[in-house]
């Protein structure tokens, strides 16, 4: 059964929780803006049609002879910036390599924050992220290995910046809030994407494409202050916070252990399958949504025949959806919970259902109505939008079945999501790069196939009560 949460109504929507839920929220579209700035920044570094008078270099030069010759790799552009001479595969492996780097940290980093405190983390992360966005215009310059290079350790920096997150809410986050409050919080990042790809292409025209990345590092930098200034790591320490809304909190969280641990039980994690129900949602959920991220805006310029500028404000409607789509669905299922319509797991695969089955519909139907301008972006508005339906399913699921030991799962569950990612945007290189309209029809095909997997096995072993090894440590150590 699951366990029942105080129903008791505490302070709403002028709460210290919902102002942190906010400060998360930017601080996502911070990261999120320093992510997929090079996505839409790409399409002017490698737009050779935009520069003439120059040598004729094949732009599917192999990778091996870019990385042993990386001054061949850029030529000048007219507005100041360069132009590099970046193949499809080059392309593929520079947009993974953030995800190798935020694999590298996902699992020390939400280990370490469950122990020492996430806040010093994330904000360290946060920082080091904006450093090095400032960095890649120059980076590029010295090449593609410095590019892969930079583009990893921002990864790491990001790692350590998205795990920690939970080990805040696990403290911060009443049950029949938490999904309300993360879709507030997890919206940055949909609301990040939509403003870098809307304004990315009129800043790379207007000023050339490095100003994205000094703008989006500069915010970055700022944010990074009030991140700081803001955060804590439980309310019991927060010097603002009133006195009735701490016992609100704390009195929410009583029924869930909450002593600090000295173990983490791998081996019964191992054994879990509703574990690997989340992690398997994870898996199938990031390989979409790491091509819509990565590829978008290139899939637009290629297929519809737009400039960047164009093809920049196209790219960011989808992420209005999402956005709107991830706050609406916390929403939702918190309502869905309180009035007592639904038992919790029925809530959380309802919205995985909606997350992983819906977007797949929309990338299979694709590929057979590029002839539609308007077909085309309406289904490209829908992946991301009905993908973020899955905040308030699987993603903030292991809250539900392990809070103890929330951060440091959310790292695994990212983790599997991020090799997804990895495999997704280099495969995704690959098949477009041998033709593009066949490599496309391709690319959705598998993201769907990936989708109806992952969706599957959740349905089969999803829970959401806690599970014994989560509960049991408490009991027999005190």
């Amino acid at each position: 059964m699951d366990e029942k949460p105080s129903t008791r109504k505490g302070p709403d929507f002028c709460s210290l929780r919902y102002g942190l839920a906010l400060i998360m929220h930017f601080s996502n579209f911070t990261m999120i803006t320093q992510r997929v700035s090079l996505s839409i920044a790409i399409i002017a570094m490698v737009n050779s049609t935009q520069h003439h008078g120059l040598s004729n270099v094949s732009t599917e030069e192999p990778l091996a002879e870019t990385l042993n010759n990386p001054s061949r790799s850029f030529k000048k552009f007219n507005t100041g910036a360069s132009v590099y001479e970046w193949s499809p595969e080059t392309q593929g492996i520079i947009f993974s390599s953030i995800s190798y780097g935020i694999i590298l940290t996902l699992i020390p980093s939400g280990y370490l924050a469950g122990i020492f405190g996430a806040k010093q983390m994330l904000g360290a992360g946060l920082l080091t992220s904006s450093l090095l966005t400032l960095f890649t215009p120059l980076a590029a310059d010295f090449g593609v290995i410095l590019v892969i290079v930079t583009r990893t350790v921002q990864g790491m920096a990001q790692g350590m910046a998205w795990t920690g997150q939970f080990t805040i809410w696990a403290k911060w986050a009443p049950p029949l809030e938490r999904s309300k409050l993360t879709s507030i919080a997890g919206s940055g990042a949909a609301f990040g994407s939509f403003i870098i790809l809307c304004v990315g292409g009129l800043i790379s025209q207007a000023l050339g494409w490095p100003f994205i990345f000094y703008i989006f590092g500069s915010i970055g930098c700022v944010c990074c202050l009030l991140w700081f200034t803001v955060i804590y790591d439980d309310p019991t320490h927060h010097p603002c916070i009133s006195v009735k809304e701490k016992e609100y909190i704390m009195s929410s969280l009583a029924q869930q252990p909450s002593s600090p641990r000295r173990s983490v039980p791998i081996k019964a994690m191992v054994r879990c399958l509703p574990l690997w129900a989340i992690f398997m949602g994870f898996f199938s959920h990031f390989w979409l949504c790491t091509i819509i991220i990565s590829y978008l805006p290139t899939y637009i310029s290629s297929v519809l025949h737009v400039n960047i500028r164009d093809s920049g404000v196209l790219s960011s409607l989808p992420f209005i959806a999402a956005s709107s789509c991830t706050i609406l669905g916390g929403q939702l299922a918190d309502f869905l919970l309180s009035r007592n319509l639904l038992r919790l797991i029925n809530v959380r695969k309802l919205f995985s259902s909606l997350g992983l089955l819906l977007p797949s519909l929309c990338a299979v139907a694709l590929p057979f109505v590029t002839s539609s301008y308007i077909t085309t972006m309406i289904l490209l508005i829908l992946i991301p939008g009905t993908s973020n339906l899955c905040d308030s399913g699987f993603i903030i699921n292991t809250l539900d079945v392990a809070p103890r030991y929330a951060s440091f799962l959310m790292g695994i569950s990212r983790g599997f999501g991020l090799i997804a990612g990895i495999i997704s945007s280099t495969t995704t290189g690959f098949l477009i790069s041998q033709d593009s309209v066949s490599g496309w029809r391709n690319v959705f095909f598998l993201s769907a196939a990936v989708n109806m997997f992952g969706l599957v096995f959740y349905l089969t072993f999803g829970q959401a009560e806690i599970q014994d090894w989560a509960k049991e440590r408490t009991i027999t150590r005190l």
